[in-house]
């Protein structure tokens, strides 16, 4: 299931613009409607909520990174968070979104740290990784557990599918095995740039172009094609 869910991340990055200009943020009535038309089950909304909210995963990002490398890869980490929030935000509370977000954006970038000092084998499914906005714990099952119907899991599967082919098809050999590898396809584990840089034995920042450029590929691709 974890597996599934960064698959949904990365088709997700195949339609955020590669470039730093992110769009800006919605007003308040814009992002009353869209968290109401993405109850309603509207994917473009909640897409939008998330594209209009990447300006505040950058300036998060600034405090905690070190170099541009670590930006880029942060970015990637604090949209997770993103993700998550827009996902369990209850706009008829009356919280403000950008509060409750910037703390799942922080909570997901500290949970990278502190994943990153530890072995796979030692994060556990009932461990606590975040809170919600009333300050209840919330661990990595509770996260996984959304509900998902069978409607929203068919079409994620015709979206992988999708992407596969397109992996196979556009990516020389380089950009292939740092996709698979960085995003876990084909039953592999999901890993961090790093973590790809030392398995190819290149540099993270090699990595993280050729990340790009691939990306840049993939969407063109899905933007062509009839899905």
């Amino acid at each position: 299931m974890l597996i599934d869910f960064l698959k949904n991340i990365f088709l997700f990055a195949l339609h955020i613009d590669s470039n730093t200009v992110f769009p800006k943020p919605l007003s308040k009535a814009e992002e009353k409607s869209c968290f109401e038309s993405m109850r309603n089950g509207d994917q473009i909304a909640r897409n939008r909520l998330i594209e209009h909210n990447l300006r505040l995963v950058a300036h998060i990002v600034k405090k905690y990174a070190s170099s541009p490398a670590e930006q880029d890869e942060l970015i990637s980490v604090g949209t997770i968070g993103l993700i998550k929030a827009v996902s369990s935000f209850d706009h008829t509370k009356g919280a403000k979104f950008a509060t409750f977000a910037s703390r799942c954006i922080e909570n997901e970038i500290l949970m990278n740290f502190r994943a990153a000092r530890k072995s796979a084998g030692d994060v556990y499914i009932n461990e606590p990784v975040e809170t919600d906005k009333d300050g209840n714990a919330l661990t990595l099952l509770d996260l996984l557990d959304d509900g998902t119907d069978i409607h929203e899991q068919v079409d994620t599967l015709i979206r992988s599918k999708l992407l596969y082919s397109f992996i196979d098809d556009c990516l020389d050999e380089r950009e292939h095995q740092i996709i698979i590898y960085r995003y876990g396809l084909y039953g592999c584990s999901p890993h961090t740039q790093n973590e790809t840089a030392e398995k190819l034995n290149i540099s993270r920042s090699y990595v993280s172009r050729i990340e790009k450029k691939a990306i840049v590929k993939l969407r063109k691709m899905y933007d062509s094609s009839a899905f």
